[in-house]
């Protein structure tokens, strides 16, 4: 079984994979300019360039559930597994990822209309919600410490910041290309509006995309991280027990 759920995760990495490099051949992105003529439709490598990390990461946190659930125990739980209540403000920072996303999707579409002020006021809204869904998660390790829960000889506890502190290094990763992107935006200097339009959509458009397309895939990985850590929590495992 155990076997099985490792092969299921590389599987399911490859499988996502596949998922987003087929996306490339839609083409969304190519936009029709004012002339009324395609742009270059060859695939930016950038937007390659991330598929391809998506699908590295997907198997990587494909690993790290698989490994959760083997270290668990499938059929008959471990012995030195000890489930515990997940702090309640896991909850809020899934919201505050959320909104986030959505936030970025906001983003997204005011570049895609050449809407310097809503792009930029929509990319500081998602960068800071994004930041207090970190904050958000410094707190909930804390809350653990302070709860009497942190025991470094228990596997569940230890699985716990292991999965969430991966997946706020990635978070992490992405507020540092956020930031950068934002840095740039500062120094463009457009004579019209008319002209600053046409350099949003030339110069940030792609960048916006593909901080989006990471947002959500960030927001994807967690909630079925939050998934998976609450159904094995001892709050669930009491509903459970009560239920059979």
């Amino acid at each position: 079984m155990s076997l099985a759920v490792a092969y299921g995760a590389l599987i399911f990495g490859i499988l996502v994979w596949l998922l987003l490099v087929s996306r490339l051949r839609a083409k969304s992105w190519v936009a029709v300019p004012e002339t009324g003529e395609l742009e270059n439709e060859r695939v930016p490598p950038q937007r390659i360039g991330l598929w391809i990390f998506l699908g590295v990461v997907s198997s990587l946190f494909g690993l790290f559930f698989a490994a959760y659930f083997m270290r668990m125990g499938h059929d008959v739980r471990a012995t030195d597994w000890h489930p515990f209540p997940e702090p309640l403000i896991l909850w809020l920072n899934t919201l505050a990822l959320i909104l986030g996303s959505i936030t970025m999707q906001w983003a997204r579409a005011s570049v895609a209309k050449g809407d310097r002020y809503r792009t930029h006021a929509a990319l500081i809204s998602a960068g800071l919600l994004t930041i207090a869904f970190l904050i958000g998660q410094c707190l909930a390790w804390r809350l653990m410490i302070v709860s009497g829960y942190f025991d470094p000889g228990n596997p569940a506890v230890a699985f716990f910041y292991v999965l969430t502190l991966v997946h706020a290094l990635h978070v992490a990763g992405g507020l540092y290309v956020w930031a950068r992107m934002l840095a740039r935006m500062r120094t463009q200097v457009a004579p019209s509006e008319d002209i600053a339009a046409l350099e949003m959509r030339r110069r940030f458009r792609l960048s916006v995309e593909l901080c989006t397309t990471y947002w959500h895939y960030l927001l994807f990985v967690w909630l079925v991280m939050f998934a998976l850590l609450l159904t094995h929590s001892i709050d669930s495992q009491i509903v459970f027990d009560r239920l059979c």
